[in-house]
């Protein structure tokens, strides 16, 4: 019997990929627009919501909890499952990695609090909830995302600008992978606890390493630059999403990294595309060194 996936934020990153990846596995995928919808209709019938609504961080505070609730209160009439993709934001700078399902939430930044209560409300719920835990997104197209937007900006003249210290590992996810993940655990969602924070380890990395996986996928040489982030905070006065940015800074000058023993636990198995594959996919086409096809995904333990 085919199964239904009704997807909250389709035009995003983490719902784009993810319809990708439910369409390819068999699903029945619905993709919902706020604009001329409602969710209550358009989840009748549904097995699994995918919340990947995500505001510009501006209007977090507001929308997040409102946006979420509705989502509970629906789910929880249809005995739909809901994923929601989420983030490293709930641990604060002070909370030592790597970080598990059973690390405390203690950040105590606005944004990180925003994500804290909005997870709390799945838990305290009754709703079966998968929260699919990542780092940074690396995606297969411009997105919108730090490595796009920022870090390859300069990659054509041989550089990497990054925002931290190259020096210090930072979690990240690719994005095929991150979706695929969430189609295999939406298979088992019966034999899941009914609230599961599953954090999905994906890549480690220096920003010395990308530069030097970024020498091997382009065949040219590729430096690390630090960004200037003098131009954010001169923003400040005008540009909503400064503060937020400038909030979020501590990430990447605290290492840390997502514990994915307990994602192992429950597929036995993590597919993981190999991160020069990764890495190649998310770069423009014509800085490629061979136009060769992605290798298949390799599993990890």
């Amino acid at each position: 019997m085919t199964q239904t996936v009704l997807t909250l934020g389709s035009t995003g990153r983490f719902g784009r990929n993810a319809e990708r990846a439910f369409r390819n596995a068999g699903w029945t995928v619905r993709s919902f627009d706020r604009k001329t919808e409602q969710l209550e209709l358009a989840a009748q019938g549904v097995d699994v919501i995918v919340n990947a609504w995500n505001p510009p961080y501006p209007d977090w505070a507001r929308l997040v909890p409102k946006l979420h609730q509705q989502v509970i209160d629906v789910a929880s009439r249809t005995g739909a499952t809901v994923i929601v993709p989420s983030n490293v934001y709930v641990f604060g700078a002070d909370t030592p990695s790597p970080w598990s399902g059973e690390t405390p939430h203690l950040a105590q930044n606005p944004l990180g609090r925003v994500r804290i209560e909005m997870e709390e409300a799945y838990r305290a719920s009754t709703v079966r909830t998968i929260i699919l835990r990542a780092g940074d997104f690396i995606d297969t197209c411009v997105s919108g995302n730090w490595f796009d937007q920022v870090m390859i900006r300069h990659l054509s003249r041989g550089r990497l600008v990054y925002p931290g210290n190259p020096g210090i590992r930072h979690a990240w996810a690719y994005l095929p992978d991150l979706a695929r993940t969430a189609v295999a655990l939406a298979e088992i969602r019966d034999n899941l606890p009914r609230f599961s924070d599953v954090p999905f380890a994906g890549y480690t990395l220096t920003g010395t390493e990308i530069a030097q996986c970024l020498s091997r996928v382009t065949g040219r040489d590729v430096s690390v630059k630090p960004m200037n982030w003098w131009p954010l905070h001169l923003a400040r006065p005008f540009w909503r999403m400064a503060p937020h940015l400038l909030e979020m800074r501590y990430l990447w000058h605290v290492p840390h990294r997502l514990d994915g023993t307990h994602l192992a636990d429950l597929l036995k198995e993590v597919e993981q595309t190999g991160l020069d594959d990764a890495l190649r996919a998310a770069i423009p086409k014509e800085l490629v060194l061979r136009r060769e096809p992605i290798n298949a995904a390799i599993a990890v333990r």
